[in-house]
């Protein structure tokens, strides 16, 4: 299933199904989006707060539904992320969507929707959030604007210490997105099918143990088995104990890994990388390479070699 790209003049809306924001985070990216000759609709209650939550779960839902059934908005775009996404993903129907597709863009907690869309079979694009956004262009909203707008991706990085080379990967799906948020869907109607796909994490503000933890769970539910390749994008800001734990990330994964017959690739510029996150269509046919330089690219399927 294919998105149809942006026009001038299409409506995109901002929904907030995580954390709560204020006009004040969301203005540089509505300067933005409006910048790219879009219209930007910011739906009543957008900024409504309950605790930490923008909103409470009925609310939240409310306002996401109402985007995904309206016909004259061709992008929903996520605020922010934080927590909160699960509390409202069974509260929402995606059917619509699957007569006429639209973006559903974030990153981050919005893993979850990522993931849940990936299950009925929607493409969604992993990307950067309105409030990463600053007045300035950077290759993230570059990125974003690009892949809204139909341009075929096209995202060349060199590859971390520790990933395999040779990799020529043709007309493969990417499914995944925040190591946690995955880790958390394990059993659940969102855990995403792996199998004969290719699996991008990355994560922020973890322990190292916490990290082994995840990748072991993610093992033993079988979420590695008859992967194509897995991708590694930011491993932010991690943390150790005391006690150190005795492996980086790098290792950790090498580790979970160890034995199951698919290329490991790290330093893929996608998760918390700031400017660096690069808009990554989901559920799409993409060719991935990296060669033995460590010079990677993820390139649109109908794109020359």
């Amino acid at each position: 299933m294919k998105t149809p790209p942006l026009q001038p003049g299409d409506r995109v809306a901002l929904c907030a199904t995580a954390r709560a924001v204020t006009p004040e985070e969301m203005q540089p990216a509505i300067d933005t989006l409006h910048g790219w000759g879009l219209e930007v609709m910011v739906p009543v209650g957008l900024y409504a707060r309950a605790g930490q939550l923008a909103g409470d779960d009925a609310h939240r839902a409310a306002i996401m539904q109402s985007l995904i059934d309206d016909p004259s908005v061709k992008a929903i775009v996520c605020c922010r992320g934080g927590y909160g996404t699960v509390r409202v993903i069974d509260r929402l129907d995606f059917t619509p969507l699957l007569a006429k597709p639209k973006w559903l863009v974030g990153y981050s907690d919005f893993t979850v929707v990522h993931c849940h869309a990936s299950r009925l079979g929607l493409p969604t694009l992993h990307a950067t959030m309105p409030i990463n956004f600053t007045p300035c262009p950077t290759p993230a909203t570059e990125s974003l604007r690009r892949a809204l707008f139909g341009h075929p991706v096209d995202i060349g990085w060199q590859a971390a210490e520790g990933s395999d080379s040779g990799v020529e990967l043709r007309g493969v799906e990417v499914v995944g997105g925040n190591l946690s948020i995955v880790y958390s869907l394990l059993g659940s109607a969102s855990q995403p099918r792996t199998r004969g796909r290719v699996l991008l994490i990355e994560d922020l503000d973890e322990y190292l143990y916490h990290i082994d933890r995840m990748m072991q769970a993610l093992r033993r539910a079988g979420m590695l088995d008859g992967l194509r390749a897995l991708l590694v994008g930011g491993m932010t800001d991690l943390h150790d104990n005391t006690v150190p734990f005795g492996m980086d990330a790098v290792q950790i994964v090498r580790q979970a890994t160890a034995g199951l017959g698919f290329p490991v690739i790290f330093g893929a510029p996608f998760g918390h990388l700031g400017g660096g996150n690069m808009a990554l269509p989901l559920g799409e046919r993409l060719n991935i390479s990296c060669d033995n330089r460590n010079n990677c690219r993820i390139f649109a399927a109908d794109l020359c070699c």
